[in-house]
């Protein structure tokens, strides 16, 4: 495994981030175990996690799993670098319990009490606000958030879904209230879909955070939907992050051009899309959530993957990316 800084912090990650989200709601939690066990002896030392992973009734689960998995012992804790998210509701929707989600002061403090249990840990290394919260002032976030670092319960902060001048202002107010200010953004990014390069990608940077993609395979997309689809596997793979996926004509006009690119090269699609991301600028790793041992093993092997200028140069032709702003709009 190779390792980065996060952003400009000391501390030190793997280049993949093994996502959660599945387990629970798709991965049992022996298998969940197995999945965690392997991606540690693999080097990963980089989890991420959300109090809402579980969703609906059973909210908290994917935490309450990564619980028992560091209860078991054998330095699990110590050698992962925990993240998890704050800001959706964890109370359901009863409107008599209006403070149970976004960045309250009261509301990040309750939450991450409750993640601190669920985890079965004394501290979070990196926690990370899931949305931005337009009715909550920043000054009262980083009050909240540095009475957390002081009492010992998190080590650093990090955004999530935030645009650009988002990221912006939320340093800028940490810079003037001598917080240490967020190290990483967590955000949709992969071939087909680029629009990150515009603002939030050239922010990050500008501020020292690290970049963190999430749905680095596009919902399925580019990870052989279409020769899944052909073998009557793609029921899962088909539908995307836009929603249509292969149903859009020009959409499956790109994946075929994608796949047939690789078809060529000898290189499976899955791991072309990890190791595209792994070669952009400011991106620390990206989040890969396997349900199979055999999905992390193919994720593995997109970090030793290096992919040529011939390769690199037609993926930009199949999937063109926006640039930079202004330019990307204005010139």
């Amino acid at each position: 495994m190779k390792y980065t800084q996060l952003g400009r912090s000391g501390l030190k990650v793997s280049r993949l981030v093994l996502g959660t989200m599945n387990f629970g709601p798709l991965t049992n939690e022996a298998d969940s175990h197995t999945i965690m066990d392997a991606a540690l002896d693999a080097g990963i030392n980089f989890f991420d996690t959300a109090n809402v992973y579980g969703w609906g009734e059973n909210k908290g689960r994917t935490e309450e799993i990564l619980g028992t998995w560091f209860a078991k012992g054998g330095d699990r804790r110590d050698k992962v670098v925990l993240a998890t998210k704050v800001y959706g509701n964890m109370a359901g929707d009863d409107p008599a319990w209006p403070n149970h989600d976004k960045l309250s002061a009261l509301n990040i403090r309750r939450a991450v009490d409750a993640s601190l249990k669920r985890l079965q840990t004394d501290h979070i290394d990196l926690y990370q606000f899931h949305h931005i919260d337009r009715s909550t002032p920043v000054e009262e976030i980083w009050q909240a958030i540095d009475t957390l670092i002081q009492q010992g319960k998190i080590l650093y902060a990090g955004s999530s879904n935030f645009p650009g001048w988002k990221i912006a202002q939320t340093n800028e107010t940490a810079r003037r209230l001598g917080s240490f200010g967020l190290v990483s953004e967590q955000c949709l990014y992969n071939l087909a879909e680029r629009r990150a390069e515009m603002e939030v990608i050239p922010a990050a940077q500008e501020y020292g955070l690290g970049i963190i993609p999430w749905s680095p395979l596009s919902g399925g997309l580019l990870g052989g939907a279409i020769r899944k689809e052909r073998e009557g596997g793609g029921s899962r793979t088909t539908v995307g992050r836009s929603g249509s996926g292969l149903a859009n004509t020009a959409i499956r006009a790109q994946v075929q051009s994608y796949e047939d690119l690789l078809d060529k090269h000898g290189i499976d699609p899955g791991e072309a899309a990890l190791a595209w991301l792994l070669t952009r600028p400011g991106v620390t790793g990206p989040i890969v959530g396997p349900r199979t041992i055999e999905q992390l093993e193919s994720a593995l092997r997109a970090v030793e993957l290096e992919l040529s200028e011939e390769v690199l140069s037609s993926l930009d032709e199949i999937f063109p990316g926006t640039g930079p702003s202004p330019e990307a709009f204005a010139w």
